[in-house]
């Protein structure tokens, strides 16, 4: 059953029309690849689903709730309870523990410290890091700062993980060994991922693929 739909969604950003008439539908579990040559739409249109940008035109329907017209405050909130995100840049706060950062949107929910660092700690096991929960991000490799990142993503329980770019900084070696813990949790926990992605290989990995280009977006 589809829990994330768009419905004739058009973007455009200063007069260029960026998506027109997309209507995509994604099923619970479903892993997919967005692919596309630089500046094609692949981001924007996973900062629609995304909730973080709103589109000129059309719907966006996630778990049978329209949030076209929803006020900031409500696409909070379905960001926080729904949504996980992981980006190129990792997005850590270089003054907090490895723990903190992870415990960060549990704290955001109201939760008690103490209990926002024991969910974190236990996704730090998940992604193999909990030897280094009091470490700062600085003193973390790319590739285990991109495994903080991830289980940042994951301590709210998402139904739909978006990833933009999340291997784009990282060496061939640690790409793979990311891209290979997305698909397992993709796998073990049914959650739907959606990855933009400039890597064949990486696309490849993934049970779908869409392309963006001149503002319509189709399976591959």
């Amino acid at each position: 059953m589809s829990h994330l739909r768009l419905e004739s969604v058009k973007r455009s950003i200063d007069g260029r029309i960026v998506l027109d008439d997309v209507s995509l539908s994604f099923v619970e579990g479903q892993s997919c690849a967005i692919i596309g040559s630089s500046g094609s739409g692949k981001s924007t249109l996973l900062n629609l689903i995304g909730l973080l940008d709103q589109p000129c035109r059309g719907r966006l329907i996630l778990d049978g709730c329209d949030m076209t017209q929803a006020n900031a405050d409500q696409r909070a909130i379905a960001r926080n309870c729904s949504l996980g995100f992981v980006f190129q840049s990792f997005n850590l706060l270089p003054r907090l523990s490895v723990l903190d950062n992870v415990a960060l949107p549990l704290t955001y929910r109201g939760i008690r410290l103490a209990s926002a660092r024991q969910a974190a700690k236990a996704q730090l096991e998940k992604v193999r890091l909990a030897h280094r929960a009091l470490s700062r991000p600085a003193d973390l490799s790319g590739g285990q700062r991109q495994r903080v990142a991830i289980a940042r993503a994951l301590v709210t329980g998402p139904r739909i993980l978006l990833a933009d770019e999340p291997t784009g900084n990282l060496d061939g070696d640690t790409a793979q060994d990311i891209m290979g813990l997305l698909s397992s949790l993709n796998r073990e926990q049914a959650m739907t991922l959606l990855m933009v992605t400039h890597d064949p290989g990486m696309a490849q990995c993934l049970d779908r693929r869409l392309r963006v280009r001149d503002g319509a977006v189709f399976d591959v």
